[in-house]
């Protein structure tokens, strides 16, 4: 037997890949996350944490054999949270979340022309004790000011860790800056530098009192500071009822009788304040053309004239830009539907597929348009350093209705569309009024809605002329505002009730304003879509699917053969388009009676009772609960229950809907009802992506369901209340 091969591979030439854990930390604004686009490029995936809706954003760089796992953190000032965002990058830091292992090394992120501002943060995570690489970002802005920073000498004060500078919209200094990232993890003698010494002696001393317990010396600190609830409750666990005195009686030590984040504040910026002139240089820099502009714009009579003229500009674009791209959206839908009729024999599966399928994916993909349109702006908005501007310019107007200066830009969006609005709210660190503006989002009058106000205004408001202005126009503009009372009333009382709470400091650094980057601004666009499609969209696509198949089943076979029968017998006395006419109308019919006897016309007439008080026979239930996934189908359902077709237009369903009576040959459409019916679709959530999307931005159902009830049941008491008024 022959002896087996053996093959010999030198030991140098094997390598072993591992992986190391970077986060990636900075102040908001200061150009973290286009550095962690420039550096991870395309390789990247977004979740959530667990329990909470603030993004994790991880991506990775490899390099030689060493594969970095790096997660993008939300910016922060300092390591004292104030919102969910800030709490999340504390606890990140601290190995403290669930599926997110403690980070090996630290990239932390400054802004060159904000130093001193940078400093606090950064000498909170030298004294973490882990690797840390510096990026300095924008440094050519630094440099147009004449701004020269000793990259030497700020490491050193840092206990060794390198730092350089970079540009991240270009990438100059990347290659320094991965060099660095590679080297730093290999560090293991590097020194913790200590910025305020009192603290970490208090926290040894309180260690030592603690011993055998799992709680670490940052978490003790953290405990001393901002009562840190990790750290205090591990105290407690090893000291039981002895823990919250010791923590006093150190605390006292540390900080007499005061506050403990003032003196933190004190002390530290006392060290940045004496380091600073060593670390950096400054030359005055000219008055140049753009700084006057700059200064122009940040005067308060420019700035709104500016805010008013830009949020025009998005709600124009959200409105009117995407129609042309969601009309091919629709056409292609259509025009995919119609194919899969024409090749497949009548029946469920070709029902299934265009109606079902087809439009349920249309359903989805048709919101894209706005979606990306609304997002480019706020991309581009919050890149250029505008965002923040918009923020601090209307804040003082929002916290008068409980919210803050950040909720303008989604409330003003949510006129064009809800769901890329309520997505936009992650730009509102407090979690309250994040809330708050999902909740009073709906109610803004987005483009959905135009349809039914159209249809129903046209048909039964008079065409007169109040003064300058037109009754119809009247009555729409009057529907805009009720959904803006609607919305700031919502948005007080929760504030005033479930969100109560202290109105969060707001704290917030103007950025520059700078020309955004192209590649980044691309990246942050697909992910935002991709988010859509992916989470929200299932659940629209789910939805319709469903609602197609209760209108669709169960199929009365008396109905079909009475269809064919009427079409065979008009084909042998009428031709050409008198026949086309005739077989339409005897389709529409059968499709008709075929929806009043399917389970969502069962529906209908099932819940007539509870909306007859409010003057709704069974059609129009039935209609408002087929137009549960989406309010633009509900002309369509209404042209089908009223047997003119799912493509009637506005005139020949208008005309039907004036002449329906209820069986005794009462009227339904009067005009109690149809005032009723508007303020019902005005304040009514009913669209299964916004409820979709609500979730997903809340991670819960409880809000989703709550913004459904409380809605359903404002439009419901408002109708009611219209109509037998009215009626009376």
């Amino acid at each position: 037997m022959a002896e087996p091969a053996s093959i010999g591979i030198p030991l140098e030439n094997i390598t072993v890949s591992r992986s190391v854990s970077i986060a990636v930390v900075g102040n908001p604004n200061s150009g973290k996350s286009t550095l962690f686009n420039r550096v991870t490029g395309l390789n990247q995936r977004t979740a959530n944490y667990p329990g909470v809706t603030v993004e994790k954003r991880t991506g990775k760089l490899t390099l030689g054999s060493t594969v970095f796992d790096l997660i993008d953190l939300p910016g922060i000032y300092s390591l004292s949270p104030e919102s969910t965002d800030e709490r999340i990058v504390v606890d990140v830091l601290l190995g403290r979340v669930a599926g997110t292992p403690r980070p090996d090394a630290i990239l932390a992120v400054v802004d060159s022309t904000r130093l001193y501002q940078g400093l606090f943060l950064l000498q909170q995570l030298a004294e973490l004790g882990r690797p840390m690489v510096v990026a300095l970002t924008m440094a050519d802005a630094a440099a147009e000011q004449q701004i020269a920073i000793d990259c030497d000498a700020l490491g050193a004060e840092l206990g060794g860790a390198p730092v350089r500078q970079v540009v991240a919209t270009t990438g100059k200094g990347f290659s320094a800056l991965r060099s660095c990232i590679a080297e730093a993890v290999e560090r293991s003698d590097a020194e913790t530098p200590l910025f305020w010494p009192a603290l970490r002696r208090e926290a040894v001393a309180l260690e030592r009192e603690v011993r055998g317990s799992d709680v670490s010396l940052v978490d003790i600190e953290r405990a001393l500071i901002d009562d840190d609830p990790v750290g205090v409750e591990a105290i407690r666990r090893a000291l039981g009822p002895e823990g919250d005195r010791r923590i006093a009686a150190h605390r006292s030590a540390l900080c007499g009788d005061q506050p403990p984040l003032a003196v933190e504040s004190r002390k530290r910026y006392r060290w940045i304040t004496d380091a600073l002139p060593q670390l950096q240089s400054r030359a005055p820099a000219p008055l140049r053309w753009k700084r006057r502009i700059v200064d122009w714009i940040n005067r308060p009579y420019p700035a709104t004239i500016l805010f008013l003229g830009l949020m025009a500009t998005v709600f124009q674009a959200v409105f009117a830009w995407a129609t042309p791209m969601m009309d091919l959206i629709d056409a292609a839908a259509g025009g995919l539907g119609e194919w899969v009729f024409s090749t497949l024999p009548a029946g469920a599966l070709a029902s299934f597929l265009a109606d079902g399928v087809i439009a349920g994916v249309g359903s989805v993909v048709i919101f894209l348009p706005q979606i990306l349109i609304l997002f480019l702006f706020i991309i581009l908005m919050e890149d250029t350093g505008y965002l923040a501007r918009t923020a601090f310019l209307m804040d003082r107007a929002m916290r008068a209705v409980g919210l803050s200066g950040q909720s303008v830009v989604p409330l003003i969006s949510g006129f064009a569309c809800a769901v890329p609005s309520i997505m936009a709210t992650r730009v509102i660190p407090n979690r309250r009024d994040r809330i708050a503006t999902i909740m009073a989002t709906p109610f803004m009058t987005f483009s959905a809605r135009l349809p039914i106000y159209a249809l129903l205004i046209a048909a039964f408001v008079p065409n007169l002329t109040v003064g300058f202005a037109n009754l119809q126009g009247l009555v729409l503009f009057g529907l805009y505002l009720l959904g803006i009372v609607g919305g700031i009333a919502t948005a007080l009382l929760l504030r005033k009730s479930a969100l109560r709470g202290p109105k969060p400091s707001f704290v917030l650094a103007l950025p520059e304003f700078r020309m955004p980057n192209v590649r980044t601004v691309l990246m942050k666009l697909a992910d935002r879509a991709w988010i859509f499609l992916r989470r929200a969209g299932t659940v629209i696509f789910a939805v319709a699917v469903v609602v197609w198949a209760l209108a669709y089943f169960p199929r009365a076979e008396d109905i079909e053969s009475q269809r064919v029968q009427a079409q065979v017998e008009v084909q042998t006395v009428l031709e050409g388009e008198a026949l086309a006419a005739e077989i339409a109308r005897i389709d529409n019919e059968a499709a008709a009676a075929q929806l009043a006897q399917s389970w969502l016309g069962r529906m209908g007439q099932g819940v007539e009772p509870l909306f007859r008080p409010l003057g709704w026979d069974w059609r129009v239930s039935a209609a408002v609960i087929a137009g549960f996934p989406a309010r633009e189908v509900v002309v369509a359902v209404l042209g089908t229950i009223y047997a003119v077709g799912s493509e009637a237009d506005e005139s020949s369903l208008a005309e039907r809907l004036t002449t329906a009576t209820w069986p005794d040959g009462r009227t339904v459409f009067t005009l109690p009802m149809v005032l009723g019916l508007l303020l019902f679709y005005a304040w009514c959530l009913q669209c299964a992506a916004t409820l979709a999307v609500i979730k997903r931005e809340t991670n819960t159902w409880r809000w989703p369901l709550f913004a459904w009830g409380y809605m359903t049941a404002l439009g419901y008491v408002g109708a009611l209340l219209i109509y037998q008024i009215g009626s009376t």
